[in-house]
């Protein structure tokens, strides 16, 4: 006799895992019990976008920050405990980049071999993992439709501006081409997985439902209740554990990560007025523990003392800059998070996200703290989300969601053409000449001179940032590190700057070499290569001259 087979629980929360159809059973197939997988739309979509995007990030070639990290993996990788300071021949006791993250690939080189660059390379594929299934768990919390993640996707990728927005932390698609492997993306990967668990908990908590399976309730925003209503104290020690994670590897996303915390458990908590208060306070207390031990507990630095530090505030105001030309598309969003507001409850977690990250963006500016624009990123998260979850909606449409999926439809379509195609449509396949993303020169050609942990005096701009990453220090580190006394930082920048000035003397540049043991020059083509020195490689590229020092 015919048989049909169905999960009520698996349809509701079929948003990212596969979909299980109801069919009837015939012959041997009910020996299957007559189920078939087929892949939501989020992993067919997922997996193309996956393979695209890898594509993208592996054509161009690393740049900006890249020499940076791939540096601090070559530090690790010569002494895994006590790494040198990323870029100078300095002790690196302290230094924030020797988090978690870089510690295991510093682990990871030194098992396989690999260099520092092949390394940031190959995280890409990890990063970008944690990025997409974290998007399509946090997706599945805030609704059970389908094609909210396809859709949150999209919207996070292209609804940004119409000025190139680069930088690290940003997840449009021409930023990825190139921070793809930095540890921000796996922390903002991380942070998606955490406001899941977060909301997945908060939602279940204070609705008991006695033993069985549990069940999807709630208006607006679909709320998931566990089997016992309750969820056991260890697994909010896991999630403080995540958001400690969150905090070692990326201190600054980590104040993103804390607020969206706050957000999902202010907004869907039940049960502070009734009898589990202290039940309540006390589970989150434990995950909010868990987290300060983890990160406290760290031995390469402390990062509660990077709340402090000011040494990076001046390089971030840029941020501040342009923000309507970088960011008005994602205003497609707001509509979304009002309809959110008036719809459902006044505290709606990503209504409350957005608020708190405006906030915190508006302290940074009127403070002088521009560090704290790092978030701007994650801040369009909200808004992004909510639009997805809008259009999602089964139809008929009503003529307000017809107007704003039109409106979100030419958004995404202009963010493409004047920004966001020219990371994944290549070259040759360009019709229309897109923008395209930087491409930086190689300094293998230096490396292949110059051993690993000699000191190189250098100028320009791509030479300093890139050089570290092969394995050569800098008598003056581009950017700022707790590692480094800034003030330390700034006396070596100015001996290099007297170093390579036109009315430099012999003696002073000799004074200045052995002050930091530096071997090597690698000038520009508008410097002089001084007497002193031998010329040993040039590139044909971009006209750098590499030169020992006598």
């Amino acid at each position: 006799m015919p048989q049909t087979h169905t999960d009520s629980t698996t349809r509701a929360a079929g948003a990212s895992v596969g979909v299980l159809v109801r069919r009837t059973v015939r012959g041997a197939s009910a020996l299957r019990g007559g189920r078939s997988w087929r892949p939501t739309p989020y992993q067919a979509f997922g997996f193309v976008f996956f393979l695209v995007m890898l594509l993208a990030y592996w054509a161009v070639p690393l740049c900006c920050d890249a020499g940076q990290h791939a540096a601090v993996v070559e530090r690790l990788r010569a002494n895994l405990l006590h790494p040198r300071h990323p870029m100078a021949d300095l002790p690196g006791a302290g230094s924030p980049y020797y988090s978690p993250y870089a510690v295991a690939q510093g682990a990871f080189a030194r098992l396989t071999g690999l260099g520092g660059w092949e390394v940031v390379r190959l995280a890409g594929v990890l990063n970008l993992l944690v990025l997409l299934t974290g998007i399509g768990r946090l997706v599945r919390v805030l609704t059970p439709r389908p094609w909210a993640p396809v859709l949150a996707l999209a919207a996070m990728t292209l609804l940004w501006g119409t000025e190139r927005a680069w930088w690290s932390g940003y997840l449009n698609l021409m930023s990825m081409t190139g921070n793809l492997g930095y540890p921000s993306a796996f922390a903002i990967g991380l942070t998606f997985w955490a406001w899941a668990l977060t909301g997945a908990r908060a939602q279940g908590q204070g609705h008991r439902q006695g033993r069985g399976h549990g069940q999807w309730q709630g208006r607006g925003a679909v709320r998931y209740v566990g089997p016992s209503g309750l969820p056991g104290l260890a697994g909010y020690v896991g999630l403080g554990a995540l958001y400690g994670l969150v905090l070692l590897v990326h201190p600054i996303t980590a104040v993103a990560a804390v607020l969206g915390a706050v957000a999902f458990v202010a907004g869907w908590q039940r049960g502070w007025r009734r009898g589990v208060r202290g039940a309540v306070v006390v589970r989150w207390g434990a995950m909010a523990a868990a987290a300060a031990l983890v990160a406290g507990g760290w031995p390469y630095f402390d990062v509660f003392a990077l709340a402090g530090d000011s040494s990076v505030d001046w390089m971030h105001q840029r941020l501040y800059a342009d923000l309507g030309g970088q960011f008005w598309l994602a205003l497609l969003g707001l509509p979304a998070l009002w309809l959110r507001w008036r719809r459902g409850s006044r505290r709606d977690p990503l209504v409350l996200l957005f608020a708190l990250d405006c906030l915190v963006v508006a302290y940074g500016w009127a403070s002088g703290h521009y560090t704290y624009g790092r978030i701007l990123g994650l801040t369009l998260v909200p808004a992004q989300f909510a639009l997805a979850v809008e259009l999602a909606a089964p139809r008929p449409w009503g003529r307000a969601r017809r107007v704003l999926g039109g409106a979100a439809a030419v958004g995404a379509c202009v963010g493409f053409l004047t920004v966001q195609g020219g990371a994944v449509v290549p070259r040759v396949l360009d019709p229309v000449g897109l923008e395209q993303p930087s491409l930086w020169p190689s300094y293998a050609w230096v490396a292949r001179h110059v051993a690993k942990g000699e000191v190189v005096i250098s100028d320009g701009h791509f030479a300093p940032r890139s050089l570290p990453g092969y394995g050569p220090n800098l008598a003056a580190p581009i950017w700022p590190d707790p590692a480094l006394d800034e003030r330390e930082r700034e006396r070596r920048l100015a001996d290099v700057r007297a170093y390579l000035a036109p009315d430099s003397t012999r003696a002073g540049r000799t004074a200045v070499a052995r002050r930091y043991h530096a071997r090597w020059l690698l000038l520009t083509r508008w410097k002089r290569v001084p007497e002193e020195a031998v010329v040993v490689a040039w590139s044909r590229e971009t006209g750098e001259v590499l030169a020992r020092i006598g």
